[in-house]
């Protein structure tokens, strides 16, 4: 641990925002020092409850030369033009996903920042959750074979508001990317998508053409085989598990409850507690690993992983989905 604190802005007071500006204050290596939002009153009650300062126009951040960093929780539409200032102003990046919702903006932007060499991290936080994680690491060590299958489960609660619905991207690009993203966390190389949508409870997401519920069928290079099943709505919780099958065992991390009790009684056994009911409960580690990632690569000058390419590749897979979900055909993946 350094002496000195990276001192590091946050663009956006939302939702995502606060989980950011929560963890930077708490981070014994970081200093937040400011927060830009047009909505200048949300980041006025963020920086009271955390630290930093308020301000409303990003010129303001980007004229600060003390600054090692910036951290985009901002809505997509502003990512592409905020990361590639940033790269410019020789700042670290640590991007909400996704980069944009169109990939020609996507690679652009790759072009506009390739000559900074700075980090850049995609907030694909889930492969900083310590379950996951584990069971990635065993399998990268050998733990089960060769890894055959591998089964991703993600269900929300229930749906989101319709207006984030409408601006969200669809579910591919927006709930099913994370799932993709973990897909490739285990297999790099995706060749091929078949995926399928329905629409069996709400109206509001069939009205804005998107789907409740998904299932997205992968195929690795090398013959592996991936099933993501999403949900818009889910009675028990936020579900979320991973199974990995491979040639010689399975490894599982299944959901998470605030504690591990369990009541037994005339009534039945192995009475557990709810599960966590959204994901900034659920991930919450996640995003605390993955900020001390984030810190790190600016410390030291190395890659972030995930990466912009990850952004890249992940976008390219959930577009493959949208397209298969519509034509009801199977989608090659090239280089």
């Amino acid at each position: 641990m350094s002496s000195t604190k990276l001192r590091l802005a946050l663009f956006g007071s939302g939702r995502i925002g606060q989980v950011h500006a929560r963890n930077i204050a708490d981070h014994p290596e970081l200093e937040l020092v400011l927060i830009a939002d047009p909505f200048i009153d949300g980041a006025r009650a963020l920086a009271s409850r955390t630290a930093g300062r308020a301000v409303q126009d990003p010129d303001e951040v980007f004229a600060d030369s003390t600054l090692d960093g910036v951290v985009i929780a901002s809505p997509t539409p502003t990512h592409v033009d905020l990361m590639s200032t940033a790269a410019a102003h020789g700042l670290a990046v640590l991007c909400e996903k996704p980069i944009d919702l169109d990939i020609d903006t996507v690679l652009d932007c790759r072009e506009r920042i390739k000559e900074h060499a700075v980090p850049i991290m995609l907030g694909f936080n889930r492969r900083f959750d310590p379950h996951f994680a584990s069971v990635r690491t065993q399998v990268a060590a050998g733990a089960i074979g060769a890894l055959e299958q591998l089964l991703i489960t993600s269900r929300d609660p229930a749906p989101a508001p319709r207006d984030y619905i409408a601006a969200s991207g669809g579910i591919f690009r927006d709930m099913t990317i994370h799932d993709l993203d973990m897909a490739r966390f285990f297999l790099p190389n995706i060749v091929e998508v078949s995926a399928m949508g329905t629409n069996s409870f709400h109206d509001d997401t069939k009205a804005l053409g998107d789907f409740d519920a998904a299932t997205i069928i992968l195929r690795g290079r090398d013959g592996e085989i991936v099933n993501i099943t999403n949900s818009r709505h889910c009675a028990f919780g936020y579900d979320q598990r991973l199974e990995a099958f491979g040639s010689t065992g399975m490894l599982t991390a299944g959901n998470v409850a605030p504690t591990t009790v369990r009541r037994y009684g005339s009534n039945g056994t192995e009475e557990a507690p709810a599960y966590f009911p959204f994901f900034l409960e659920r991930y919450a580690q996640a995003y605390r690993a993955e900020l001390d990632a984030f810190a790190l690569s600016i410390r030291t000058g190395d890659p972030c992983s995930p990466g912009f390419d990850d952004g890249v590749a992940a976008l390219v897979l959930a577009n493959a989905a949208a397209e298969s979900a519509a034509t009801g055909k199977t989608v090659a993946i090239t280089d």
